[in-house]
């Protein structure tokens, strides 16, 4: 058996709008949250700021887990442009998931938020994202987001 070890790569911060609602569907609630931007990337693999004019398309579903489904992008320090589609799940008690839709600020070890989000680089220094898989553990604020990410080896 080979067990997969995890590989820090960054620490994102980022700026959202409130959720803009498109309502109820066959599949449940589903709402658009604008990336603003702004955002810094750090880590010891890659550093930038997160490009604005971005989206998360989000679904809740009728078992109240909410489905994430962003398109964004990471301009590095030094010039190369890196798309992002991070898809994934947030979930916990209902109390405190009424907490987050409230505007509170909930600290994220009382609710499940994993993202396994996907690069896509051009050919150069960040080519290597191309090449593996990535899994995320995030924060949600009223306004903000913190995502970690992590390359598994």
């Amino acid at each position: 058996m080979i067990k997969p070890e995890l590989e820090f790569v960054y620490e994102a911060t980022g700026e959202l709008e409130p959720p803009r609602p498109i309502g109820e569907t066959y599949d449940g609630t589903r709402r658009i949250i604008p990336i603003v931007g702004g955002g810094r990337v750090e880590g010891p693999l890659i550093k930038g700021r997160l490009i604005g004019n971005a989206a998360d398309w989000q679904l809740t579903r009728p078992d109240g887990v909410t489905v994430a489904d962003a398109i964004y992008a990471i301009e590095t320090d030094d010039g190369v442009v890196i798309q992002i589609r991070n898809k994934g799940l947030r979930h916990g008690p209902p109390e405190v998931m009424q907490r987050l839709a409230a505007g509170e600020t909930v600290d994220p070890a009382e609710y499940y938020f994993r993202t396994v989000p996907e690069f896509i680089a051009p050919k150069g220094p960040y080519e290597w994202m191309n090449r593996s898989i990535f899994i995320c553990s995030g924060a949600r604020y009223p306004l903000g987001i913190k995502l970690w990410v992590w390359r598994v080896a």
